[in-house]
């Protein structure tokens, strides 16, 4: 049969993406893409260390970011994201430019990182005062408030899981339960670091409970690359993609009335109705919201018996 009439595939806008060699993903990345862009993925090199301030600093070497843009450079992106928040926040916000300026000189390609996309998207919004939720261990949070204080944000709450390894494998019901705990002081945002911890599905049920907006490493990363070539990521029921979600808690408010209820939705809220328990945080948290009914995520694996460790998972390894 002769198809020639159809003329082709669609043209498509590239988006070049550098990811950690541990990065897993991708999936959730496509998510925030519309059908005429296409992501174009590739990974620094393997190191063998476990996530912590010494691993950051080594997948954001700048002669690592340049060989990973010149490569990208073969199918020609018009922009390129360095998708890693700790690699890029590790350096604090000059750092933050130094790699961005490093990768654009590599492949004479517009270039941002998920650090410089998070301080965009705080903009975009007017958050000025937010809560922290992290995997990482406290020495790894530590260094995120400090890029954040850099920049004048301010941290009213965090809480963070100490984790060192296998990030990807965190279940929603755990990054919940941590953002209940870390917004009990009534902050402009919610920000939920790592681009390695899945969020997309938990965004809109977070924003619809705690009624205001909810930014996570990779929401903010697809944003900013979108935003860059002219076009405008997807994700239902954002704060940070939705203009009349933007204005505030009362239009939140508004807006998510007109939405169906939790348990009318994709089957992410559990029908039982149960409490969480949490330990007292080592840092900033405390007692304060009501909690709703959790999320379901993957099979518990052991990540959620301490949400706010010491140093290193507070002596407890996850899991191999």
């Amino acid at each position: 049969m002769d198809v020639s009439f159809l003329g082709g595939p669609l043209p498509q806008r590239g988006v070049g993406i550098v990811a950690p060699f541990d990065f897993a993903l991708d999936r959730e990345l496509w998510r925030w893409v519309p059908d005429d862009v296409s992501l174009h993925l590739t990974r620094t090199p393997f190191v063998p260390v476990e996530v912590s301030l010494d691993l950051a600093r080594l997948v954001s070497e700048h002669e690592t970011l340049r060989e990973a843009v010149r490569a990208l450079s073969a199918v020609a992106p018009e922009v390129v994201a360095y998708a890693c928040t700790s690699g890029s926040f590790v350096g604090g916000t000059a750092g933050e430019r130094a790699m961005t300026s490093a990768m654009a000189d590599a492949g004479e390609i517009p270039s941002l990182t998920t650090s410089g996309a998070l301080l965009e998207a705080l903009r975009e919004i007017d958050a000025r005062r937010i809560a922290l939720v992290t995997p990482y261990t406290k020495s790894v949070t530590d260094s995120l408030e400090d890029y954040l204080d850099e920049a004048g944000i301010g941290i009213s709450g965090r809480c963070y899981l100490g984790l060192t390894r296998h990030i990807w494998r965190v279940p929603y019901r755990d990054v919940v339960d941590m953002a209940r705990e870390a917004v009990v002081d009534a902050p402009d945002a919610l920000f939920i670091s790592c681009t390695n911890l899945p969020t997309y599905d938990v965004i809109p049920q977070l924003e619809a409970e705690l009624r205001m907006p909810v930014l996570s490493a990779n929401q903010v990363t697809m944003w900013a690359a979108l935003r860059a070539v002219g076009k405008e990521a997807v994700g239902p029921y954002q704060a940070l993609l939705d203009p009349v979600a933007r204005r505030g808690p009362a239009a939140m408010t508004s807006s998510i009335a007109t939405q169906p209820l939790a348990h009318e939705t994709d089957g992410l809220v559990e029908p039982e109705d149960q409490s969480v328990e949490h330990e007292p945080e080592a840092a900033l948290a405390g007692a304060g919201t009501e909690p709703a009914e959790p999320l379901e995520g993957p099979a518990d694996l052991g990540y959620g018996q301490s949400l706010h460790p010491d140093e290193w998972g507070g002596g407890a390894q996850p899991p191999a």
